[in-house]
C-alpha cells in the first residue's frame, strides 16, 4: 500500500523550513558533479529551478514540447507577482501573506508550503530584479505595487498586464546562461510519455522527440515534473490548449497521489463567452479588478432589455445598479479572492440578472476610477 507522506518538516509552522535547513543532508560540490537531476518544463518553476540546481553544481536535463522554453504557458500572466515587501507601509507582514493565500485558495493549501512560499517572496523578487526583469517603479525608482483580489494590502509587484512574460524571459536568461556553460542540457519539441520508477523513485523519463517521432529514455537521479495545469480537462478554459493533462496523467498512472483535483482557478475577469463554436477563452488581467467595480441591474427587467439590445448600460442610473461584491464583501469589495468573485458573478447571473448577449456576464466599470485618476493612468 503506497503511503501518503508530504514530508512536511516537523515543528511550528514558522518554523518547519528554517529547522529544516538547518539540519537537512547537504551534498558536497565534488559529488553534485556527479548527480544527474531531469526537469520536465520550462515554465517559471522549471526554468527557474533547473537555472537553480545547474548553478549549485548538478547536471540538469530539460524538457519541453514547445518549439521554446519562451513558449511554456507562464507567459500568460498577466497581473502581477506578490511579496511581502510592505513598501505601501499598509500592515504587510510574512504571516499576513501566509495568511491571505490560505484563505485565497478555500483553504485547501498545504499551510507550511504556504508559509514557506511567504518567507522566501521577498528573495525571490530580489532575484527577479537582479535578473533585470522590468517592474513597474514609482518616480523616486522605488518598486511600485498594486492592489489584488484577495488582499487589503497592496503586495503585488508587475510589469504592465505582461508581468508573466517577463519573468519567464528573466528565468530564461538564467537558464540561457547555464546552457552555454554546459551544466544543463536542453530538449525542446521533447513531450514525457512516461515516468520511469525503479524502487518507488522516480529516476528517469521516456519523452518522444516531436520532430521525428522516435521514443528515447533519459536517466536522473531525481526527476521534477513542473509540466503546469491541466485546464484544458474542462470544456472551456483560459489556458493555452496545449495545457493538457498529459504529464500529470503520466505520473498519477505510475502512482503518484493527485491532490485537489477541483483546485483549478476559476477567473472573475475572463471576457465571456461569445459562441459555441470556440475552442478557449481569453483572460483579462485580474489587476483590473483594482479599480474596476463590478455591477449588474438591480432590476431583471433592464437586465432583460439589454440583453435584447434595447438600452445601453450608461442609462442604467446610479441607485438602479447593484455593485453586488461590494454589498456582499464591505470589507474587500472588488477585491475578494477570484473564487469568491466567480461564484457571486454566477449566482447573479444564474438568477437572471446577467448581462451582454448570453445573459452570462457582469460589468467591470471603470467610470469612477476614470475621473479619480484619469484616463491615461488606467490605459
Amino acid at each position: 500500500m503506497a503511503e501518503l507522506n508530504s514530508k512536511i518538516p516537523q515543528g511550528p509552522v514558522a518554523e518547519k523550513w528554517t529547522h529544516y535547513k538547518a539540519h537537512q543532508n547537504l551534498v558536497n560540490p565534488a559529488n553534485k558533479r556527479k548527480l544527474d537531476v531531469i526537469v520536465v518544463g520550462t515554465g517559471l518553476a522549471g526554468a527557474s529551478a533547473a537555472a537553480s540546481l545547474a548553478e549549485l553544481g548538478f547536471n540538469v536535463k530539460i524538457f519541453c514540447y514547445q518549439d521554446s522554453p519562451r513558449r511554456a504557458h507562464s507567459i500568460a500572466a498577466q497581473g502581477g507577482i506578490n511579496a511581502a515587501k510592505n513598501y505601501p507601509n499598509d500592515g504587510d507582514s510574512i504571516y499576513r501573506l501566509f495568511y491571505d493565500t490560505v484563505k485565497g485558495g478555500d483553504y485547501r493549501s498545504r499551510e507550511a508550503n504556504v508559509y514557506r512560499l511567504a518567507e522566501v517572496s521577498n528573495n525571490i523578487m530580489d532575484q527577479c530584479v537582479a535578473q533585470g526583469i522590468p517592474f513597474a517603479r514609482e518616480y523616486n525608482g522605488m518598486l511600485d505595487n498594486r492592489s489584488f483580489g484577495g488582499a487589503l494590502v497592496s503586495r503585488t509587484f508587475y510589469a504592465r498586464g505582461q508581468t508573466g512574460q517577463q519573468l519567464l524571459l528573466g528565468a530564461y536568461g538564467a537558464l540561457s546562461r547555464q546552457i552555454k556553460l554546459g551544466k544543463v542540457a536542453m530538449y525542446n519539441r521533447h513531450e514525457m510519455m512516461d515516468v520511469v520508477v525503479i524502487d518507488g523513485r522516480a529516476r528517469g523519463i521516456i519523452a518522444r522527440n516531436l520532430i521525428s517521432g522516435e521514443l528515447e529514455r533519459h536517466f536522473g537521479h531525481a526527476v521534477v515534473i513542473a509540466s503546469g495545469g491541466y485546464g484544458n480537462v474542462f470544456y472551456l478554459s483560459t489556458n493555452a490548449m496545449g495545457s493538457n493533462s498529459s504529464a500529470a496523467w503520466q505520473a498519477f498512472r505510475k502512482g503518484a497521489f493527485f491532490a485537489n483535483p477541483s483546485f483549478t482557478q476559476i477567473h472573475p475577469t475572463c471576457i465571456p463567452v461569445h459562441g459555441d463554436y470556440q475552442s478557449k477563452l481569453t483572460l483579462m488581467s485580474e489587476s483590473l479588478r483594482n479599480d474596476g467595480r463590478i455591477w449588474v441591474p438591480r432590476n431583471k427587467e433592464d437586465a432583460e432589455k439589454i440583453q435584447k439590445g434595447e438600452i445601453t448600460p450608461k442609462s442604467i442610473k446610479e441607485e438602479d445598479r447593484d455593485y453586488f461584491l461590494e454589498r456582499r464583501y464591505p470589507a474587500f469589495g472588488n477585491l475578494v479572492p477570484r473564487d469568491v468573485a466567480s461564484r457571486a458573478a454566477k449566482e447573479r447571473c444564474d438568477a437572471g440578472y446577467g448581462v451582454g448577449e448570453t445573459g452570462l456576464a457582469v460589468y467591470l466599470d471603470f467610470a469612477d476610477a476614470i475621473k479619480r485618476l484619469g484616463k491615461h493612468v488606467i490605459e
